[in-house]
């Protein structure tokens, strides 16, 4: 990690998403949501997807991220991957992970995820949520 990391942003930077579901059309909803900047506060944001749970890990393996959005209902679910990064990949980012159902709240904690948001997505809140982790792990 850079000693710059976590130093506040500069118009400059800007903040690395990824998206993890295994259905194209979740990752629109959640590009939608977050649009180019999801807080008047911190910089516009960067992309980057996957619908491999694979692929997402070698990622995550190889570059920082600034904060990641798991979808749980993806195969493999997004519960289980921010679990299992949590044990394998050091420096990982904060997770916002999206539940179907409220009553999956408490599988959130196992998950380790920093939030948790409503699926279907929620334009308002999504972004919200993004930035409070994003903002707690400056």
């Amino acid at each position: 990690m850079s000693a710059n990391a976590s130093a506040p942003s500069t118009s400059d930077d800007v903040l690395k998403v990824v998206i993890y579901s295994d259905d194209r059309l979740v990752r629109n909803q959640i590009k939608l949501a977050l649009g180019r900047k999801i807080a008047s506060d911190l910089p516009e944001i960067e992309i980057t997807e996957f619908a491999t749970a694979d692929a997402l890990l070698r990622a995550l393996d190889k570059e920082k991220f600034d904060a990641a959005v798991f979808d749980a209902e993806a195969r493999p679910g997004g519960m289980g991957v921010s679990h299992q990064m949590r044990d394998e990949i050091a420096d990982c980012p904060p997770v916002v992970l999206l539940i179907a159902r409220a009553a999956d709240a408490w599988m959130a904690t196992w998950s380790r995820a920093e939030s948790i948001s409503p699926y279907p997505v929620d334009p308002i809140r999504l972004p919200d949520d993004v930035a409070n982790v994003v903002r707690n792990a400056r």
